[in-house]
Formats: structure tokens, sequence, C-alpha cells
């Protein structure tokens, strides 16, 4: 399983997802200065000059040799800043792209036209084939529990599906909380994993204390797969939603996604994965890269220790 040379300098195969109202410059600095790579979504900053001033401190914080960075573009007709966006993307030479919301051939073509690579995620095996013919370098497969806009399937399925259509780099999410479970993702045929709600809960993400707080507090059962929140099927904290008066079990119906009503909806609704019940603290990000890192290297030891590996 080899990947890009881009990610030659990883201290483990792990990505810590860009997460909407929640990554920004201090958390991706010290998860890349860590190893593992660090992303935020574009539409993080309010402006598209917000998000090219993110890019420049990035840039200037992030240590020699440390692990790339990456952005989230949406790519959905709801975006009015797609296009702003993306050129800001190719004149800063951003490394990765993430796409979500839409596989288009010209913003992959865009940012393959100065070396960058393009990461789309998906939720199905139709929608990798659509990314796979978009000729994304990789294939992030964001399966069951997974937080934010994640799937329905389980992640044995996903993965075996997606290998079947695609040869380049696919990348497995859904309840990511520690090396040993970025080392499974590994052994089960991904190359990569990809963790976003175990980094929500750190002192760099920008959220509030009371939703870091709330996903120490909560566990699996606590989460809602919803699209009544978005318009889109996305994983919600129960306890969120009845905090912000709404009754989880009668939801009225969204409508369309429209990107410019997310901020709103999210900041008051708050996204997490199943996996929250794995998570008892909030480390800084450097701190949780570096257990990440022990615990990676400590179960592949394990792994190739095994009496059936022989």
């Amino acid at each position: 399983m080899s990947l890009p040379a881009a990610f030659d300098g990883l201290a483990i195969p792990a990505i810590a997802a860009p997460m909407f109202l929640t990554s920004g410059p201090d958390l991706v600095v010290e998860t890349c200065n860590a190893g593992v790579v660090g992303t935020f979504p574009a539409l993080n900053q309010r402006t598209s000059e917000g998000f090219s001033g993110w890019l420049d401190e990035i840039a200037a914080r992030r240590a020699t040799g440390a692990a790339p960075y990456g952005v989230n573009l949406i790519v959905h007709k709801s975006n009015p800043r797609l296009h702003a966006d993306l050129e800001i993307v190719v004149q800063h030479r951003v490394p990765l792209v993430i796409t979500s919301l839409g596989a288009v051939p010209d913003v992959v073509a865009a940012v393959q036209s100065y070396g960058g690579l393009v990461f789309h995620d998906v939720v199905s095996r139709r929608h990798a084939e659509k990314a796979a013919e978009a000729g994304v370098d990789g294939i992030i497969a964001v399966s069951a529990g997974a937080g934010g806009h994640g799937g329905p399937l389980s992640p044995f399925a996903l993965v075996s599906e997606i290998r079947q259509v695609f040869d380049g780099t696919i990348v497995l999410g859904g309840a990511i909380n520690t090396g040993a479970q970025i080392a499974a993702a590994r052994v089960m045929g991904a190359d990569m994993a990809y963790l976003g709600t175990r980094f929500i809960a750190t002192r760099e993400a920008m959220v509030p204390e009371p939703q870091k707080q709330m996903i120490l507090d909560t566990r699996a059962a606590d989460i809602l797969y919803t699209s009544a929140i978005s318009g889109v099927p996305a994983n919600f904290l129960r306890p969120s939603i009845m905090g912000a008066g709404l009754d989880p079990d009668n939801l009225p119906d969204h409508g369309e996604l429209d990107m410019k009503s997310e901020a709103k909806a999210w900041s008051k609704v708050w996204s997490a994965g199943q996996g929250v019940g794995g998570i008892d603290d909030l480390p800084g990000a450097a701190e949780l890269c570096e257990r990440l890192v022990a615990e990676y290297r400590a179960a592949m030891r394990s792994a190739c220790a095994d009496p059936f590996a022989k």
C-alpha cells in the first residue's frame, strides 16, 4: 500500500478531517507538525480573502518537514464561493484538496495542474465510480458511524467495493479514534484513515466548550443519523438537537441542501460520529497525534507477532 510522494513525511497514515466550524489554522498547524495531515474547510472562513489569509498563516507556521495540509472545497451548486476559493487554492498551490458533494473534472484538473492532489469523499460505490471518472487521486470512504455527512454502509463493504473500481489511494473514515483503529483500516485494505470527531475534542478545535464536553458525555446511542438538519444525511448529537429546541424524533423536513444557510444550522445543532463513546479527554492536537503514533506502531507490531501471521 504505497502513498503519493507528498505523504512521504507522515508519521502515520492518517488525515485529520476538515470539519465545518471546527478546523482552523491552530488545529491544522499542530496536527501537521506532529506528522498527521491537517485539513480545514475553506468555508470556515467567512470570506475568500479570509481564506487566503489562513493559507498564508498556515504556510508561515508549519515546520520544515511537517506533514502536508489540505483544504476542503464544497463542490455544490449552492456554494457561491467555489470558483473564487478554487483560484486561491491554485495560487497557494495547496498540496491536498478534499472535494465534497460533487466530483467535477474541471476542479480536479485545476488542482492537478500544479501537482496538487484531489481526494473526494463518497458514501457509495456509485459515487466512487463518478469520482474515478473525474480523475481524482484518492477516494475517502465515509462509512457508517462517521460524523458529518456520513454514509450507511459498513466500512468492510464500502472499502471492498471502492477497491473494485478504483486503484488510487483509499482513505477510510467512520468512528476512528485510536492508532490501533488506524492500523485496522490499513489491514482491511485502506491506505489511510480519516479522523474527525476525535479532533473536535482537542484544545485547538474552534468549537465552544459545551460542545467538547458533550462529546465526552455522550455515547453511540446519542447519535442521530438524519437529513432533516441540512438536507443531506448526517450524524448529529441528539442532546444538541434538543438543546436547539427541536424534537429529535419529530424533525421537520429540511428540503434541499443550501450552503448559504449551513453555518446557522450547524452552529446550533452539533455533528459527531458514533465514536464519541471512545473519547474521554481533551488533549492538545499535538499530544493526541503523538498518542496515535505510539498506538499505531504498537498495534502493527502486535499484528506482526500474531501466531496466525506466520
